[in-house]
């Protein structure tokens, strides 16, 4: 019976579907870590006081990325190359959500809309992160080979959600409350899209390394598909509700170090 827990077996035991996930988890999180870098540099001076908190938070996707090598490095792998098809944070950009590269490459103060924008952009974006890290939690908490990494980067993108909802709240009481509405609508309907995409691509990845039969590859589709529907019919919802978190201050100081691998 297939199942997510089994899914993940299979590709965890097998070298090459590791190599292949642990590559594409390494370059998204590497990619978010040098977004948040320059958005942090770039921070409108009238919100100086948030950009350790963005620091903190590209220190932890530069954290997870390297978590990523080093599993792959543990069991003498090296990263492969990401197919565009499964660049889930490149396809968001082009797709328009979030703050563009060719932006962040200028030298030019970010406008306080823009951080409202990127903080949108993260509130959604972090609870898909969240949710997939609960679930290998769930799983994976005890694994002798991925457990400690797997609540490690947990950890921190619960901490990260939490510090979207909490800032979000802080500009929607400024008065920024119908932009963000509406910024936040438009990025979940296009990640669910770009979720539903990237998640065929992987699947189709999986399916040549580890060969699936058709059969099961049409079950995994068909259930991707069942998913986008859900979430396009109302499930895109739980990505745009705010709620004051019970961490308060949650990227509030250093990022931890990342768990040493023998």
């Amino acid at each position: 019976m297939l199942s997510a827990k089994s899914l993940f077996q299979e590709i965890l035991a097998n070298d090459e579907s590791f190599a292949l996930f642990c590559s594409i988890a390494a370059s998204g999180e590497s990619q978010g870590g040098w977004e948040n870098a320059r958005i942090a540099a770039l921070v409108p001076e009238s919100e100086r006081e948030l950009a350790p908190k963005i620091t903190r938070h590209g220190a932890d996707e530069d954290k997870h990325g390297r978590i990523f090598n080093a599993l792959m490095k543990k069991r003498g792998l090296d990263p492969v190359p990401v197919p565009p098809e499964t660049d889930y944070t490149t396809l968001l950009e082009k797709n328009g959500i979030g703050l563009a590269h060719e932006q962040l490459k200028r030298d030019e103060r970010l406008a306080v809309q823009d951080i409202v924008t990127y903080l949108s952009h993260s509130r959604v974006t972090e609870q898909r992160a969240s949710e997939q890290m609960d679930l290998l939690r769930k799983h994976f908490a005890d694994d002798p080979d991925i457990g400690r990494a797997v609540k490690q980067i947990s950890g921190d993108e619960d901490n990260h959600l939490a510090y979207c909802h909490e800032e979000l709240l802080r500009f929607a009481y400024a008065g920024h409350g119908r932009a963000i509405q509406r910024t936040l609508r438009e990025c979940a309907l296009a990640e669910i899209r770009v979720y539903r995409d990237v998640s065929l691509a992987v699947m189709a990845n999986m399916g040549r390394i580890l060969g699936w039969s058709k059969a099961k590859s049409a079950v995994l589709a068909a259930g991707i598909h069942a998913m986008y529907a859900y979430e396009r019919l109302g499930g895109w919802r739980r990505m745009v509700s705010l709620e004051m978190p019970e961490r308060r201050d949650a990227l509030g100081g250093p990022a931890s170090a990342a768990p040493e691998f023998a």
